[in-house]
């Protein structure tokens, strides 16, 4: 049972990184957006290269994190480390497009990584 559910938080959390950094910025709250990044402007990366390197980066995060939640899914040996790289994607694009509202995906990153170094849960392992 406790498979499914870590597939499902890995896959589900997966899913939601292209929807956000592909997501129009509102208009009536503090805009988010892909083509400003603190790293990619101080080396004059302009706006369009900058929103399509987001938007890469954010596919291969999803598509890493529903490899891994298909691997604990199927209690593999090997989804632990499909994770781990994930999440650290995920991180890396969250630092490079450093903005506040991204924090609990953040925390939700470094969880992942946190979990799978503690072996946790340790039915899956």
């Amino acid at each position: 049972m406790i498979d499914v559910l870590v597939a499902g938080f890995l896959i589900t959390h997966g899913l939601l990184h292209p929807g956000i950094w592909a997501a129009p910025a509102p208009a009536d709250k503090l805009p988010f957006d892909p083509g400003r990044s603190w790293a990619l402007t101080a080396a004059h990366v302009s706006a369009a290269p900058a929103r399509a390197a987001a938007l890469a980066l954010a596919w291969y995060t999803a598509l890493l994190y529903v490899v891994a939640g298909a691997g604990a899914a199927v209690s593999s040996g090997w989804w632990p480390g499909v994770a781990i790289v994930a999440a650290s994607s995920g991180l890396a694009l969250k630092a490079i497009w450093f903005h506040p509202r991204l924090a609990v995906g953040g925390l939700l990153d470094a969880g992942v990584i946190v979990a799978v170094v503690s072996a946790w849960p340790g039915s899956l392992h």
